[in-house]
């Protein structure tokens, strides 16, 4: 339904018909009359729930995966803070120990949708470390809200070039924090692949490993990073939006078939994670989301360790205590750019050995398009293009034309490609 038609239905029944309405109007003008009608009506807000109406939901009792970690906030508080019901679901969220774990429950549809990396479904699609199934991911989860935590003997470390021959873990090889560590690394001219090692850890693993000297350090995600800090086993080096402030992180995504055969119920579901994603977004509601994320079933974590992280006011293991309100953010905007940059480092680090069309890829995943309806229709503003430029800010500046990806692959001086 367009706005011209929402506003004449709303009139229509305030007025009690046409004729109430044309007498009102020619008795006060039409602008005097849209300012009353506005008045005593949320215009805006009935524009937005039009919009948002789903058909017939096909599955209401649905089950979907995640990591137990704060990439996953949207996702785990919509269940116990009713966004799910309030988008007519009944959904069951389930916690899984790895995301290779993730993957396969979702691949084999033991999960209808699922708490993904956000590299996960173009590798997944591309065939890349599985079987090849199409996937799509409608919603960014989480916007920065990594670090790289480091091993408290390595406190004397100034820089990225002082880190050869250090073990080091992230939660998967296709993984935002795999992809943002090697740029690091790379930047201060050590070789990923030859100067140190590098292995997938799950992310509820990493502060053992940490403390029983198996790891030197890890770039993963919270509260993992603040948790190394809570129990005095590390300290964090570097936040990841100091790397690319905005990067994305985690998202949430399902098979293309799902999306396919339950469109309403695949809608449903995806405004009522944006909708928890926006709540998120809200640093007012960070604490009351802590609490509600905290328990055993869902991260299992002191309200302490996810209020730092939540709030960004936080002990960074090194006798300071920073104050980062973006330290994590919530943007459920699946800019195509972010999925061909990922897609660069896909191809730079050798993990893919052809040719990438990137913008198909993009597009075919990345779906911009349902997002930005998802957001229209709740009422929030939504950007226009599917594309932008990203700027990089660890070391030298650089700035990343989602236009020249080849040239931008072919600048790097270390590279598998």
């Amino acid at each position: 339904m367009d706005e011209k038609r929402i506003e004449r239905a709303i009139e229509l029944a305030v007025f009690g018909g046409e004729i109430g309405r044309r007498r009102f109007i020619a008795r006060v003008g039409a602008s005097t009359a849209a300012a009353a009608l506005a008045s005593v009506f949320p215009m805006g807000a009935a524009k937005a729930l039009a919009q948002q109406k789903v058909g017939p939901i096909e599955k209401k009792d649905l089950k979907v995966g995640f990591i137990p970690i704060t990439c996953a906030t949207p996702i785990i508080m919509a269940e116990p803070m009713g966004f799910y019901k309030k988008h007519g679901l009944n959904v069951q969220v389930f916690k899984a120990s790895s995301w290779a774990m993730i993957r396969d429950l979702s691949i084999n549809g033991e999960t209808d949708a699922t708490h993904m990396l956000s590299p996960m479904p173009l590798a997944i699609s591309m065939g890349v470390g599985s079987q090849s199934v199409p996937y799509v991911m409608p919603a960014v989860e989480n916007i920065n809200g990594q670090a790289i935590t480091l091993a408290n003997k390595h406190k004397g470390v100034k820089s990225a070039a002082d880190m050869k021959g250090f073990k080091f873990a992230v939660p998967f090889d296709y993984s935002m924090h795999n992809f943002l560590l090697r740029y690091v690394l790379a930047e201060a001219g050590v070789d990923p692949d030859k100067d140190v090692q590098i292995r997938a850890v799950p992310p509820p693993e990493m502060v053992a490993n940490l403390r029983a000297g198996n790891l030197d350090g890890y770039l993963g995600p919270d509260p993992f990073n603040q948790r190394a800090v809570f129990e005095e086993v590390g300290f964090i080096w570097m936040l990841s939006k100091d790397i690319w402030p905005g990067h994305p992180c985690c998202a949430f995504a399902a098979k293309k078939e799902f999306a396919e055969k339950a469109p309403n119920t695949f809608k449903a579901l995806l405004n009522a994670i944006v909708d928890a994603t926006e709540h998120a977004h809200d640093k007012a509601n960070r604490k009351r989301i802590a609490a509600a994320i905290a328990p055993r079933n869902f991260l299992n974590q002191p309200v302490e360790v996810l209020e730092q992280v939540l709030t960004g006011v936080f002990p960074d293991g090194l006798g300071n205590t920073k104050t980062v309100p973006d330290r994590i953010d919530f943007d459920p905007f699946p800019y195509h750019s972010m999925a061909i940059w990922i897609l660069t480092q896909m191809r730079r680090w050798g993990y893919v050995k052809q040719d990438v069309d990137y913008k198909k890829i993009a597009s075919e995943v990345f779906l911009a398009t349902a997002c930005r309806d998802a957001l229209k229709g709740l009422g929030k503003k939504a950007p226009e293009t599917t594309s932008v430029k990203h700027t990089f800010v660890h070391g030298k500046t650089k700035l990343f034309d989602p236009d020249k990806a080849t040239e931008y692959l072919n600048s790097f001086a270390i590279k598998r490609a």
